[in-house]
């Protein structure tokens, strides 16, 4: 059950949460507080509920439905406050409060007895999920790192409240740290700040994500873990509407899971064709594989491709088994390092590098990027995952477009690559098709000449 206001903007408020609610597999209900008119650009007007529609409306949900779990969003007045804090005493099932006290220009929402009556509310909850700003109103602590952000959690538990995520997205870097203080422990949940306005609803969203898997019975530290990944991903691909920054996608797993069948099949119909052409003359000493990424794939396991990779045979190449998720390690982890460039980019290909593909990549006149492994850092050599992660930033950052293809030379015991990349499956394998005859050409007018 949500407790919150109606944002018509669809990115915020009941709307944010419902969604999230679905996307998590469990059937939401609410409880409307408010009325507002705004969308990507701002809010309107608005209007507040009297309290005997909303104490009707908790009355109508906890009189009929086995609620799993509950949230609060926008509260609005110091009554509706009270009221929810009054019933909240009665529930028999956890309570998410998100304390939605202070505006993102920085102004308070509420009244200080409003802010009182919030201190009342969090004595009934199972866990509150304050910003920065939040977190000061409450304590008078300034969040402005993880130790600050730790102190403002263990005042905020003297509330009465069992546990306290101190929310870090307001808080300036590169990482983002949300801090989970309960009276035992502090855990804290990190991910790479991502450069989008977009964020409009992530409060509201987040403390959903965390009410719905704490309804369908995850553990508080497991629930907030998985929370803070499901927002991550909902803000990196967000939804581009209306004219102002856009809306957090709510639906972007739920979308994401339901394309994998649709991916390996767009994987199998590129290996066909590679079968079907024979790309011996491209298929390195390693192995070549082809990759396909769900459309907001976050990890190799969201990464379909050949089990066993494709191998040269005296008939040509074959697959040397199906295609499978999280079958590719090398080829995936390019993808996903590429990804955090051109999140379109969703398709690659590991394809043989010398002098012959070299000259054919030249006469093709493709944007090409590349990385000299000599050139990388000693402390990054140490695994493949930081190689792939700088050599990704050596091909594609500070670039408006994706290259075709990206070189890379090798090293010891590091066969040299020719990584082809797409954001379709039929590009993909063009271009690979392409660089194939290019190399045939360039061979027939060589032995064209030496004739």
């Amino acid at each position: 059950m949500t407790i919150a206001g109606s944002d018509s903007g669809g990115g915020a408020g009941i709307q944010a949460d419902l969604a999230t609610m679905a996307a998590h597999g469990v059937f939401g209900t609410s409880a409307i507080t408010a009325v507002t008119a705004q969308n990507t650009r701002g809010v309107e007007s608005s209007h507040v509920l009297p309290l005997e529609e909303i104490e009707a409306q908790l009355e109508a949900v906890t009189g009929d439905f086995d609620v799993g779990a509950a949230k609060t969003g926008m509260l609005a007045t110091t009554e509706i406050a009270r009221l929810v804090a009054g019933r909240a005493e009665s529930f028999e099932f956890p309570l998410v409060v998100d304390p939605v006290m202070v505006a993102t220009s920085g102004d308070r929402l509420l009244e200080p007895e409003a802010e009182r009556a919030y201190e009342d509310l969090l004595g009934a909850a199972t866990l509150a999920t304050p910003n920065a700003d939040e977190a000061e109103v409450l304590t008078d602590i300034t969040v402005a790192d993880q130790e600050s952000a730790r102190e403002a959690g263990e005042a905020i538990l003297e509330t009465g409240v069992d546990a306290v995520l101190v929310k870090g997205g307001h808080v300036p870097g590169e990482q983002v740290r949300d801090t989970l203080v309960t009276n035992d422990t502090v855990c804290v949940f990190e991910h790479p700040r991502i450069r989008t306005e977009a964020t409009h609803g992530s409060g509201c969203t987040l403390a959903a994500a965390i009410a719905a898997r704490l309804a369908t019975g995850d553990p508080l530290e497991a629930a907030v873990e998985g929370a803070t990944d499901f927002l991550a991903r909902a803000v990196r691909y967000y939804s581009d509407v209306g004219e102002g920054h856009g809306a957090v996608n709510h639906l972007v797993s739920l979308r994401n899971e339901a394309n994998r069948n649709l991916t390996a099949e767009e994987v199998q119909a590129v290996v066909d064709r590679f079968v079907e052409h024979d790309v011996s003359a491209l298929v390195p000493e390693v192995g070549m594989n082809v990759a396909g990424a769900t459309p907001a794939a976050e990890s190799v396991t969201e990464i379909a491709a050949v089990e066993g990779r494709i191998t040269r045979t005296l008939s040509g190449v074959q697959p040397n088994r199906g295609i499978r998720f999280g079958a590719s390690s090398h080829v995936a982890r390019f993808l996903l390092s590429a990804r955090e460039f051109f999140p379109t980019l969703r398709f690659a290909v590991n394809c043989r590098f010398g002098p012959d593909v070299e000259d054919a990549l030249e006469d093709l006149e493709w944007g090409l990027a590349g990385y000299d492994r000599d050139e990388e850092p000693p402390e990054v050599k140490e695994t493949e995952d930081n190689t792939m992660g700088w050599g990704a930033r050596q091909a594609f950052g500070d670039r408006e477009e994706p290259p075709a293809a990206v070189i890379d030379r090798g090293d010891i015991g590091k066969e040299a690559m020719t990584k082809v990349v797409a954001s379709d499956p039929e590009t993909l394998a063009d271009r690979v098709l392409a660089l194939e005859d290019a190399i045939e050409t360039d061979a027939e007018l060589e032995d064209g000449v030496r004739s």
